[in-house]
């Protein structure tokens, strides 16, 4: 029987009048990785927010490894087991490199795992290493969604959430970020990636999620999805 790490059930989340997500339902197994797509609006990072707790959603339900967490405050989801890398990279820009890590794990006791964590940071990021005593404001934004994705690691998670990594950077750093976030996965981490561009999400995950105006209207797996061309020109805008 597979282990679900992660299952949202019905969940529907409204800002005012307005319902943004209308009833979304899935589970992610333990060491998977889904991709949510969709065009800018469809509902993807308000589902991202819901898991981690910045937006509680006004009905349905969300389980972590069986445990209901709809309504738990977020830095108590980050001790449970769920790091994030934030759309827009959301870094300390007066703080330096090792101080923004070291933030991340702040929910960690343990100074051995701390300093392995560092290194298994490093290990994906080389040039964060060089560059540990510069401020993060000083960073080109390539270096800042490194160091956002490395801040997610610090804390040991067991579910990274991955909101827009790719947003607005060269398409060079953009294959090296996918490239990472694979190799994530390939450790063990289970994987939830937010991202417009879809197609190259979809290479880098197990199953897919369509989302537009809310709701879920395709899934599948990834690869099946990325077959088929009514789902990529009809709801992700691949023409």
């Amino acid at each position: 029987m597979s282990n679900i790490a992660l299952s949202l059930k019905n969940v529907k989340i409204r800002y005012g009048a307005i319902e943004a997500v209308k009833g979304v339902s899935f589970d992610v197994e333990e060491g998977s990785a889904i991709a949510i797509v969709g065009a800018n609006g469809a509902g993807k990072s308000s589902v991202i927010r819901a898991i981690s707790g910045l937006t509680h959603p006004a009905e349905g339900r969300i389980e972590l490894f069986g445990r209901d967490i709809t309504k738990t405050a977020p830095e108590k989801i980050t001790k449970l087991g769920i790091g994030q890398s934030p759309e827009g990279r959301q870094i300390f820009p007066l703080l330096t490199v090792e101080e923004n890590l070291q933030i991340g794990a702040y929910c960690l006791n343990n100074k051995r795992q701390i300093a392995e964590n560092f290194e298994k940071a490093y290990s994906y990021f080389p040039i964060l290493k060089e560059r540990r005593k510069q401020y993060a404001g000083t960073m080109s934004g390539g270096e800042l969604q490194m160091l956002a994705i490395a801040r997610a690691l610090m804390s040991s998670p067991k579910i990274i959430l991955f909101d827009e990594p790719s947003l607005g950077l060269a398409p060079l750093i953009v294959q090296d970020m996918f490239r990472v976030i694979h190799e994530i996965k390939e450790s063990g981490t289970t994987i939830i990636l937010v991202e417009q561009n879809a197609v190259q999400s979809l290479k880098t995950v197990d199953y897919g999620y369509v989302m537009a105006q809310g709701a879920i209207q395709m899934q599948g797996s990834a690869e099946e999805l990325l077959k088929d061309s009514a789902v990529l020109d009809a709801y992700l805008g691949t023409k």
